[in-house]
């Protein structure tokens, strides 16, 4: 496992993320009740409640879930630029970690846009580096 031993933060981000959305699993549940559910079981849409935000920063984390560990462990494997991978790796974390923050905490769309826009780049560059990494 020598090969992988510089991508150690990377490794850390992929570890996090999948504890981070347990843990937002089980929040999304917390309060809800009969009254706060469609018919699907799911909370009403009601950004107003904090049941809905919680469901959605759940729904929204496991959403990226894929796409992030598939560029990460990419990156990886074809050998892309430990300091790149290891940096947009926690990158993405920490700017999903506020989104689920801000998403749960409060009713602000633009910051939660930037926390999202700010993981979309890191799943590009992370894809890039792998993409770098394989043919040039």
């Amino acid at each position: 496992m020598d090969q992988f031993d510089a991508y150690g933060h990377a490794i850390a981000s992929l570890s996090l993320w999948g504890m981070m959305i347990v843990v937002l699993s089980m929040l999304s549940t917390r309060h809800r009740t009969d009254a706060q559910r469609c018919d699907c079981g799911k909370p009403k849409r009601d950004y107003s409640s904090p049941v809905y935000r919680r469901e959605r920063a759940f729904m929204n984390a496991v959403e990226m879930a894929p796409a992030f560990v598939a560029v990460t462990v990419a990156a990886m494997l074809a050998g892309g630029t430990p300091f790149v991978v290891n940096l947009f790796a926690s990158v993405f974390v920490v700017s999903r970690i506020a989104m689920a923050v801000i998403h749960i905490g409060t009713e602000n769309q633009p910051m939660r846009s930037l926390a999202f826009v700010v993981g979309i780049l890191c799943i590009f560059i992370l894809g890039g580096s792998a993409m770098r990494a394989v043919f040039f």
